[in-house]
């Protein structure tokens, strides 16, 4: 502990340092001749100790004593009670107490203390593991800096309905607070910086409240729609003795999601039996594994085509009914559709006079700020509900009203959907081999060497295939509910690869393989996250889609350009990521990695990709970088 009345910082200990050296070599050394040095510009004034104490060094309080029994123990408690099992987080004085009772009296055992190189990493990787394993992982950021740095992560997770609950150090009572960090990093607000992407925050004051607060946040953030949810918690909150009671932690007990009313269900249940061409658009529907078989089964019951979704497994890909079908709808039901209006939006054909159902919690919960809402689907029927909860009502109503005779009409209908989704599996694999033997390599290829070598397997794809054209989803079999993850929710850069390693965390458990094809621009971002996985021995491949490019923003400016004919030769300044390339492979070697790659030519791309495998499989992340073409 430095001297209060002498401190000794990091600066004035490396200046110290240097000129004790500098006097030893004088002593010691022969002369030799030394070339001769330019001029040097003046020097800045010295900054006094009294500065350097204030924006380098850690407070440290006069006569602190021992306390064997923190606060932060039973803040421990609270965080076991709610069953959470890992915490990401980058360190940081604002809850230095609570980090010290996780790792100490909570022996880093739920939770598992992760240790992340960006708090965006942190709360990117619980969005990851949340959207496989259907709760929250907690993550703790530093004061109103780190809570900054997280933000464009809990944005993603607000816009993708995804439950993260993060936990915000801060130094509450201005009185006592020093001045340098502890001011710089502390908010009268901190909640503030972040409220318009969360579903519901607090800055509990005593340790009753806490607990309460923290039952309360889970609560929230696990109810449809789930969203992120924030706790403010004070420094010295953390550092206080216990009280000789614990104060008590209330019971966790999950309400039951909204359901829709049955009248409303009654009349969708009619227009859809009584329907000739329906189509059931998914979005992010399946909630739990149970989603997707409720779903097979109404379905199948209507004999109705069923678009999945590009951001959830909502129905198996290779089942009969999957895709558009065939022919206008004229009875459309939306599950979990978000922005199912304004310009442009088009999902298959649709007839005149086609009748709308939407059933969605969406609308339980809106906030007017941020536009992540979208533009309103017009509805002639419109359930506020969760889907999932409402699917058993509407199954059964559905069995109830439709007749014999109706069956086999529906048959019939179903009998010409599957020939239609058999067509467009083989226009897929037929487009697939265009460009087979091409360098750069073709995603199509890329998707097809990948599923031959995983196919077999019990894979995850914790990867956006949005900007890979969507080619696993057209060539591989997304039967399971954890098969993929979907994007990022608000479109931000800096997802991609901790939300991956996050998922494969949450995969590890289970013994499935987890794979990521990672986009170059977006690993940019947050690279660091590379060594908390190889740090955690959490088993990933990571096969980089890598073409040296924003390549969106490369088409956008090309574009733009020709709107305006003044040709697209300099659309690369300010989009490509070229002269030099990067080395992903040296990257991820540097971080402790096994990595290898570019990899140009397709026929070594196979080979590769089997290495990388039998590393993953025993227990380690492995990347291998690949050259491929933009789309």
């Amino acid at each position: 502990m430095a001297n209060s009345k002498h401190p000794v910082g990091r600066r004035r200990f490396l200046k110290g340092a240097a000129v004790s050296a500098a006097a030893l070599v004088a002593k010691t050394a022969p002369v030799t001749a030394q070339p001769q040095e330019s001029p040097r510009p003046a020097t800045p004034a010295t900054p006094t100790n009294a500065q350097l104490a204030a924006d380098t060094e850690a407070p440290r309080r006069a006569g602190a004593r021992i306390v064997e029994h923190p606060a932060s123990d039973f803040m421990v408690d609270v965080i076991k009670h709610l069953g959470f099992e890992y915490v990401g987080a980058n360190p940081g004085s604002s809850f230095e107490g609570l980090h010290e009772s996780i790792i100490n009296y909570g022996a880093n055992k739920m939770p598992e203390l992760l240790t992340c190189c960006h708090e965006e990493s942190s709360v990117a990787m619980a969005h990851g593991y949340a959207k496989i394993e259907g709760k929250p992982m907690l993550a703790v950021v530093h004061g109103n800096i780190g809570l900054q740095h997280a933000s464009m992560a809990i944005y993603n997770a607000y816009a993708d309905r995804v439950p993260v609950f993060i936990i915000a150090g801060n130094w509450r009572d201005a009185g006592t607070r020093n001045n340098g960090v502890n001011s710089y990093h502390s908010a009268q607000d901190m909640g503030l910086i972040v409220r318009d992407c969360v579903k519901w925050d607090d800055d509990p004051a005593s340790l009753p409240a806490f607990a309460e607060s923290m039952v309360r946040a889970y609560k929230i953030a696990m109810t449809p729609p789930m969203e992120p949810v924030l706790i403010v918690l004070d420094h010295d909150m953390q550092e206080r003795p216990l009280p000789d009671s614990a104060p008590r932690i209330p019971r966790l007990t999950m309400p039951a999601p909204p359901a829709g009313e049955s009248g409303a269900v009654r009349d969708a249940a009619r227009l859809l039996v009584a329907a000739e061409n329906p189509r059931i658009n998914a979005g992010r529907m399946a909630r739990t594994p149970n989603g997707i078989t409720l779903l097979v089964e109404l379905a199948e019951l209507l004999q109705a085509p069923v678009n999945g979704g590009g951001d959830r497994v909502n129905f198996p890909s290779r089942h009969p009914l999957a895709g558009n079908g065939s022919g206008a709808a004229d009875v459309i039901l939306n599950l979990e559709v978000q922005g199912g209006g304004g310009p442009g939006f088009v999902v298959g054909a649709r007839t005149a006079n086609a009748k709308t159902i939407n059933i969605s919690s969406l609308s339980l919960y809106i906030k007017s700020n941020l536009q992540d809402f979208q533009h309103m689907a017009d509805a002639d029927i419109d359930i506020a509900a969760d889907s999932e909860a409402t699917l058993p009502m509407l199954v059964e109503e559905v069995r109830r009203q439709i007749g014999a005779d109706r069956r086999h009409a529906l048959q019939d209908r179903g009998n010409k959907i599957a020939d239609a989704h058999r067509q467009a599996r083989l226009s897929a694999m037929e487009a697939a081999a265009y460009g087979w033997d091409s360098s750069p390599i073709s995603l199509a290829r890329l998707s097809a060497e990948l599923w031959a070598q995983i196919k077999d397997d019990d894979w995850s794809l914790v990867s956006w295939q949005g900007f890979v054209s969507g080619w696993p989803g057209r060539l591989w079999n997304f039967d399971k509910h954890y098969r993929y993850i979907g994007g990022q929710g608000a479109g931000a850069m800096g997802y991609g690869a901790p939300a991956a390693v996050g998922a494969a965390l949450a995969n590890r458990k289970h013994g499935r393989l987890s794979v990521n094809i990672q986009t170059d621009g977006d690993l940019n971002y947050a690279p660091g996250v590379l060594w908390t996985a190889c740090h955690h021995q959490i088993p990933l491949l990571t096969v980089m889609h890598n073409n040296r490019a924003y390549h969106q923003e490369v088409m956008f400016v090309q574009q733009m350009a020709s709107q305006r004919n003044r040709g697209a030769d300099r659309a690369h300044i300010g989009t490509t990521l070229r002269e030099p390339n990067i080395d992903y492979a040296k990257m991820a070697q540097a971080y402790g990695m096994f990595g290898e790659g570019p990899i140009e030519n397709p026929k070594d791309l196979a080979p590769a990709i089997k290495r990388a495998l039998d590393r993953v499989k025993r227990g380690e992340p492995a990347l291998v970088d690949v050259i491929t073409q933009p789309r």
